[in-house]
């Protein structure tokens, strides 16, 4: 059994999920290699969402009878979890969603129909990158669309990093938003926060980050990122799809428009208009996602309980291992950074001429989950001249062993292929 530094008790860990145990195709152990797009869930997670349903559910906030109180309880109390997991100044700047694409969409919207000096028109810019999830995208494309703002973006190198070296004429005084990935979902690059973060800044603009990537590996500090909002998602971090987050600074969620009405979010309501009630509430209208948050919250025990820390030294001893093991495979390209110090966990590639379909099809029938596509960054793809790649990405419970798997695979895939 390979040995690497800094790795965490997968043995013990991987009891905690039971979907790790199964067999597929017969006689194949599951090796999951799929966590950038959805990582698996601990039993901790998955006895929380059952204990809800089983004992406490009821609709939140208003009701007077036990049920919703224990329900609100449980709901605001996944909240205050959550504002302690990425240290926000307050429990009230912690916006639940459904997912990430929902917290870009609703800062995007807002900004649409602001007022000054946040409103983004016709005389304004709106700036993202190249290496974008397609979620950060296509909001901004319809905002630029409705209002007549121009979007700009940066560019990526030949490695896989942002091109920054005309950032002062990418952000300049038109900018009203810069909206970029933390860590990208396609090429593991972890990008200079700092100095475009201190550009933005410097014109006034907004900052909001896509931490999808970010905040399942990682310490996540929305203090210390120093944006304006950062999005993330429940799924990717060991809880239940239909949970997202957005962070926003307090003063901003007050001063910013609600992007859906309904109940909840109001204050006073009358035929003639309304009023809207303070944030966060003021941002989640109707039934929120009661029992996604108690398993939010679950998974950010769990996370909490192993150490955010740790889990980081973990994925970084994996990662490092499997692209150095990648990197010993014929006609294998990496795509992004072949380094492991400035990487996140996921590694895209390409095979030959084999098509990444075909890639994992193979790999499929070994028992080994991998992602193949464009992994919604399309651009990423066109940049690079390649139809799609092989996405292998790992996380808490991956082990070296998963990475010999893969790199075995990958050798059945060349000799099935010729």
């Amino acid at each position: 059994m390979t040995q690497l530094p800094g790795l965490l008790d997968t043995e013990a860990i991987r009891k905690d999920f039971p979907i790790l145990d199964r067999v597929i195709h017969g006689d194949k152990k599951l090796v999951y290699l799929d966590s950038a797009a959805s990582s698996q869930k601990p039993r901790q997670v998955i006895d929380a969402l059952s204990e809800y349903y089983e004992r406490h559910h009821a609709n939140v906030h208003r009701g007077i009878h036990v049920l919703a109180d224990e329900a609100t309880a449980l709901y605001e109390g996944a909240r205050d979890k959550v504002a302690a997991f990425i240290n926000a100044p307050s429990r009230d700047e912690v916006i639940f969603t459904k997912n990430a694409s929902e917290s870009l969409n609703l800062v995007a919207n807002m900004l649409g129909w602001a007022d000054e000096p946040y409103r983004v028109d016709r005389d304004t810019e709106i700036v993202i990158t190249e290496m974008e999830h397609h979620s950060n995208i296509v909001p901004w494309q319809l905002l630029a669309q409705r209002t007549g703002a121009k979007l700009k973006w940066f560019g990526l190198t030949d490695d896989g990093r942002l091109d920054l070296s005309h950032i002062e004429e990418v952000i300049t005084e038109k900018t009203k938003i810069v909206s970029f990935v933390l860590v990208s979902n396609i090429l593991g690059t972890v990008n200079p926060v700092e100095a475009i973060v201190r550009r933005a800044q410097d014109v006034g603009a907004l900052v909001l980050i896509d931490a999808s990537q970010a905040a399942p590996h990682a310490p996540l500090d929305v203090q210390a990122l120093g944006a304006d909002f950062v999005a993330f998602t429940g799924h990717k971090m060991c809880g239940p799809t239909g949970i997202g987050v957005l962070w926003g600074r307090q003063e901003l969620l007050e001063d910013l428009p609600p992007f859906l009405g309904g109940g909840e979010m109001i204050e006073t309501v009358s035929m003639n208009s309304s009023t809207y009630a303070p944030a966060p509430h003021k941002f989640e209208a109707g039934t929120p996602p009661i029992a996604q948050a108690v398993g939010l919250g679950a998974a950010v025990d769990y996370l909490n309980a192993i150490g955010m820390e740790k889990i980081a030294a973990h994925e970084h001893a994996i990662t490092e291992y499997a692209v150095r093991r990648l990197q010993e495979v014929p006609d294998l390209r990496i795509i992004g950074p072949v380094s492991a110090e400035d990487r996140g966990a996921a590694i895209s590639f390409t095979l030959g001429d084999i098509h990444p379909h075909d890639v994992g099809q193979v790999l499929d029938e070994q028992g080994i989950a991998v992602r193949v596509g464009h992994h919604c960054a399309r651009p990423v793809c066109l940049r690079y001249g390649i139809p799609a790649t092989t996405r292998a990405s790992f996380y808490l419970y991956s082990t070296p062993g998963e990475v010999d798997a893969l790199i075995d695979g990958l050798e059945h895939v060349r000799q099935f292929f010729g």
